[in-house]
């Protein structure tokens, strides 16, 4: 990036202000026949978003591996659950400079070769965790791989939004994240097996540092980049040329002005209180510290939890269509709300009653709340990507999920590690996975206000784009 000047979605030659049309915020205003067809027929985005699943999918078991193995880590190294957190915070704050660099990077060497940078130092520090001696290296080479992994989290966000128009962006979307986690979630349980055997934690990390390699290999060979704005339907007949003559130049000014745009700012906050995300670094130590099972028992809800994350995925995606056919203006921020609700009440009944009947009952709640977290990614995806410009939108996810998420992340990692000592997981699971969610719902009922102009404004900027590119005098 450089520094000259820009600014966020409205930072267009000719861009009019947000219409008051009666067209649905989700669908592009203007949209050309041929523009139309052409998004929808985008070269290689099938074979590029299966791809892109091993990609995400080392994201998505990295998140989730050392918790998983925490248990047998904590006895081999004599560590307690403020050393999970710390384990969890460091992780996540190694990424949030990580995202933005490697979007960076994506911008001077290719999206292909920044994914490909990303899965093998991910691999190369997840083996190195391995041969950790103590828990400082641990936390060290843990904290790099997350870094590398994560990084290419925005980048694949980015490439789905170029590959798939906004009435398709939330079914690709589901099918990404619901076969990443189901494959991240499958691996938790086979990798807790190793740790039957003397220092199988080791061989657990091993295991992930190779599939990230693997997953490096596999973007190399098959990936195919579809090109900046390759699917919106106001630009999808367009050369690549074209198109890349009229971007404006990624900048400071340009980044630090997606602040401006008020759907994307409350995106961020909302991203601040998405609690949720505390179930997968404490979910197997509360079954194990605080309803006694062991830790290769606790981890069997890792695959109850995915089966439920692919069905609210897979199943939200297919469902955003006919949302936004039904509610054009207010389908998606009510798709946002109904979803915290349904995680906080799936949460509030999985973590607060003791059960008898072994592991069962709780891998249906956990199955329920793998739902309520995966009803996210179909919608609050396609939202960001329909409020910022093309151009933008890699540095745009960088922001949501490598900073604001990982602070987030990382904040409720530390507090709850710290807070378990004295109000247990159970009561730190009450004010943070059902009362901050239920919160985040009632931010999201902004979007109603929002989320409809900010839709409008960018198409209307795109559509300029195509009127230039038609008639340049």
């Amino acid at each position: 990036m450089t520094a000259e000047p820009a600014s966020g979605a409205g930072a267009d030659a000719g861009v009019r202000p947000a219409a008051e049309a009666s067209t649905p915020a989700s669908t592009p205003a203007s949209t050309p026949p041929a523009g139309a067809a052409a998004a929808a027929g985008v070269p290689h985005r099938w074979r590029n978003l299966l791809t892109l699943t091993g990609v995400t999918a080392v994201d998505s078991t990295e998140g989730s591996v050392t918790a998983t193995l925490f248990p047998s880590i904590a006895a081999a190294l004599g560590l307690d659950n403020g050393s999970l957190g710390l384990l969890g915070a460091l992780g996540k704050a190694a990424s949030v400079p990580a995202g933005p660099l490697f979007v960076w990077l994506a911008g001077r060497v290719g999206r292909r070769a920044a994914l490909v940078a990303s899965t093998s130092l991910g691999g190369l520090f997840g083996i190195l965790a391995g041969f950790s001696s103590g828990f400082g290296w641990l936390l060290l080479l843990n904290a790099l791989m997350a870094a590398a992994v994560n990084g290419g989290n925005p980048i694949a966000n980015a490439v789905i939004a170029d590959s798939f128009s906004d009435r398709e962006r939330g079914r690709a979307a589901g099918i990404l994240y619901g076969v990443t986690s189901t494959v991240g979630s499958a691996l938790g349980p086979l990798l807790a097996l190793l740790t039957g055997f003397s220092d199988g934690w080791r061989y657990a990390m091993w295991a992930i540092g190779a599939v990230c390699l693997l997953s490096g290999l596999v973007v190399a060979t098959v990936y195919r980049d579809p090109g900046v704005g390759a699917a919106e339907e106001q630009l999808a007949d367009l050369d690549e040329d074209v198109r890349e003559r009229q971007r404006r130049p990624v900048t400071v000014r340009s980044v630090l002005g997606l602040f401006r745009i008020p759907t994307y700012a409350l995106m961020m906050a909302s991203r601040l209180l998405s609690g949720h995300l505390l179930i997968l670094v404490f979910g197997v130590q509360f079954l194990a510290s605080e309803r006694g099972f062991s830790n290769a028992v606790a981890a069997v809800v890792s695959l109850p939890f995915g089966l439920g994350y692919l069905a609210g995925t897979v199943g939200g995606g297919f469902l955003l269509g006919p949302v936004d056919r039904r509610w054009p203006d207010h389908g998606r921020a009510g798709y946002l709300q109904a979803a915290q609700v349904f995680f906080a009440v799936a949460a509030f009944f999985g973590t607060q009653f003791h059960y008898p009947g072994g592991i069962a009952p709780y891998c249906v709640f956990w199955a329920l709340m793998g739902v309520g977290q995966g009803l996210n990614p179909p919608v609050n995806r396609p939202v960001v990507a329909a409020v910022v410009l093309p151009e933008l939108r890699g540095q745009a996810f960088a922001v949501w999920l490598s900073v604001f998420e990982t602070l987030g992340w990382g904040l409720f990692s530390i507090l709850a590690g710290r807070l378990a000592a004295s109000l247990g997981l159970q009561g730190v699971f009450l004010w943070v996975l059902v009362v901050l969610m239920l919160a985040n719902a009632v931010l999201l009922g902004a979007l109603h206000l929002t989320y409809r102009r900010d839709a409008h404004r960018v198409a209307d900027a795109l559509a300029e784009r195509r009127r230039l590119a038609r008639d340049p005098g």
